[in-house]
């Protein structure tokens, strides 16, 4: 018996998170026949626009699905923007009626909307996950590639589609066929879920040197409220001078300024994804003078927080 998986695109949705799903179930059907059928939905029924422009026919609207099947909704910027009460109802309702639910890219943003991944691990892209923190802070937001926990299946998008759907065919038709799917796409490993959405540290930022990365690390994790250089510095058991020789040396840069730019980047983040006011974006990330955010910000990105608030200019998700 075919398993039917159906695509829900919201408007701006991302093309190669959508795309990076359906493939491998084509391939898996060309080596053993009829295992899988996919559906495109959308909101009215009609095409759907991606991010980059293309246009995508859609077999229907939100209508009822069989038991046993698989709903996923792949967004992109602004997912927020569809989560009507109609579709949160719908939605519901499929979960009711024993369908499985899941989101790529930031699709996860609809079904906590909807109440719908509470109790449950989920991941979305890691440049939407801070956003997503912030707003639903009492579900397990994780940044692992994807997410398959009981009835709910969520993934980063990019190419982590296609490792999401890998597990799912091994799941179903065995480690062998999934072999053969991810080498038609030249993939050289099927990547765990624990395997990371962005690059290493080390790679990131060029440094070997792993206290610095241990550092660094410790940066990114602790955002609100920041550590001071000297606690940095004994987490790694290095002097302060120590330290800031370190960052002299390999970043060119002192640990203040670094990590002042970390917690800017978190901020833009949240400026563009969520609906935070500019004092809760700057308390999230560690100033505690709203002055000084705004200050630091300008001299930052040539805008101030509310500029950058109404200009609603959004990165492309990254491919994983």
């Amino acid at each position: 018996m075919s398993q039917d998986y159906h695509f829900l695109l919201l408007p701006g949705f991302s093309a190669i998170g959508f795309i990076s799903a359906v493939e491998p179930l084509r391939v898996a059907n060309r080596f053993r026949g009829e295992l899988y059928r996919w559906h495109v939905l959308s909101l009215d029924g009609g095409p759907v626009l991606a991010s980059n422009g293309m246009s995508v026919n859609a077999d229907g609207a939100l209508q009822a699905l069989a038991p046993g099947a698989t709903l996923l909704v792949v967004a992109g910027f602004e997912p927020l923007k569809a989560s009507t009460a109609a579709l949160q109802q719908w939605l519901r309702r499929l979960d009711h009626n024993g369908v499985t639910l899941g989101g790529i890219d930031t699709g996860a943003f609809i079904l906590a909307q909807a109440g719908l991944l509470d109790g449950h691990r989920v991941t979305l892209h890691w440049e939407a996950l801070e956003a997503f923190k912030e707003t639903y802070p009492h579900l397990q937001a994780t940044q692992e590639l994807f997410e398959i926990d009981r009835r709910r299946i969520t993934s980063a998008g990019g190419t982590a589609s296609i490792d999401l759907m890998l597990d799912l065919i091994a799941q179903a038709h065995g480690s062998g066929l999934a072999i053969e799917v991810s080498e038609q796409f030249v993939v050289g490993r099927i990547r765990p879920r624990q395997d990371h959405q962005r690059m290493q540290i080390a790679s990131r930022y060029g440094v070997s040197n792993p206290k610095l990365v241990h550092v660094i690390g410790e940066m990114e994790q602790h955002t609100e409220p920041p550590l001071g250089t000297l606690a940095l510095a004994e987490a790694v058991g290095v002097t302060r001078r120590q330290l800031e020789r370190l960052f002299k040396l390999h970043l060119n840069d002192t640990p203040s300024a670094f990590y002042l730019r970390l917690r800017l980047e978190k901020a833009r983040q949240l400026l563009r994804q969520t609906g935070m006011s500019v004092l809760e974006v700057s308390i999230a990330c560690g100033f505690e003078s709203a002055s000084y955010f705004t200050r630091s910000y300008r001299a930052r990105f040539a805008r101030c927080p509310r500029e950058e608030r109404r200009s609603g200019v959004r990165h492309d998700p990254a491919v994983h």
